[in-house]
C-alpha cells in the first residue's frame, strides 16, 4: 500500500511552469501475481485526486478512481512537519465517496537500500472495457506490462508503521486487511514512462489474470 506525492510532466516540461497541471497525489495497493510462469505486480485498487492522472491511468491500465488524500511532507525548517530522520513521524489518509477508507501512520527508524517489492517487479495490467451494446462483449481485452526508463532513486528510510482499513458501501478495500505488518518505508524515486508491451488481446467477457 503506498502514498504518492507525484510532481509529472511530458517531456517538454511546458507543465512545471503550471503546476496543477502536474502536480497530484495518489494511493495504490499493489500485490504479486504470477503469469506464465513470470512474478509481477498488479495494482489491484488505486485512488488520484485529478481527472488527468485518472484518465492516464486508465490507458496504462490501472483501475484509477478519484479520491482524498492527504499525506505528511517533510519539512527542513520550522516545526510544521517531521525531520527524515529516526524518530520522525509522518500520517496518511484516504477517502472516497465522502468515507474514509484508509489511515496509516508511520514512524522512521532508520535509513534503507530498498523499498519493499513495489518496484522491484515489472506490472501488469488488464486494460478493459465493454462494448456499447452491453451484449457481453468488449470493445478492449488486453493484459499488457510496462516498465519505466531514466529511473532514479533518492533517500530510502524504512520504520515502523500502522494502517488501518474502513469499509464502505462502494469499495472492497477491507478483503484486503493484512495479516501481518512486515515493514514501511519512505522514498525518493523518479521513472520516465512512455510505453509498454501486449502480452495477450482477447474479447471474452471472462479474461483476466
Amino acid at each position: 500500500m503506498v502514498w504518492a506525492d507525484w510532481q509529472s510532466c511530458s517531456d517538454s516540461f511546458e507543465e512545471l511552469l503550471d503546476p496543477i497541471r502536474s502536480q497530484y497525489l495518489e494511493v495504490f495497493v499493489v500485490v504479486r501475481c504470477k503469469y506464465r510462469g513470470e512474478h509481477f505486480s498488479r495494482c489491484v485498487y488505486i485512488w488520484v485526486d485529478r481527472d488527468y492522472a485518472m484518465v492516464r491511468g486508465h490507458h496504462q491500465g490501472y483501475p484509477k478512481k478519484l479520491g482524498s488524500i492527504y499525506l505528511t511532507r517533510p519539512v527542513t525548517v520550522g516545526k510544521a512537519g517531521p525531520r527524515l530522520e529516526p524518530g520522525g513521524r509522518f500520517g496518511a489518509t484516504l477517502a472516497a465517496y465522502d468515507r474514509r477508507l484508509i489511515e496509516a501512520s508511520f514512524e522512521i527508524t532508520g535509513p534503507s537500500d530498498h523499498a519493499g517489492f513495489v518496484n522491484a517487479l515489472p506490472m501488469i495490467h488488464n486494460r478493459w472495457m465493454p462494448a456499447i451494446e452491453s451484449d457481453g462483449t468488449d470493445s478492449l481485452a488486453e493484459l499488457v506490462t510496462m516498465r519505466g526508463y531514466d529511473a532514479e532513486i533518492g533517500r530510502s528510510f524504512t520504520g515502523t508503521f500502522d494502517v488501518s482499513l474502513f469499509g464502505s458501501p462502494v469499495e472492497e478495500l477491507t478483503r484486503l486487511a493484512p495479516r501481518e505488518l512486515i515493514a514501511g518505508y519512505w522514498r525518493e524515486v523518479a521513472v520516465s514512462w512512455r510505453g509498454g508491451t501486449t502480452l495477450e488481446r482477447r474479447t471474452l467477457p471472462e479474461f483476466g489474470v
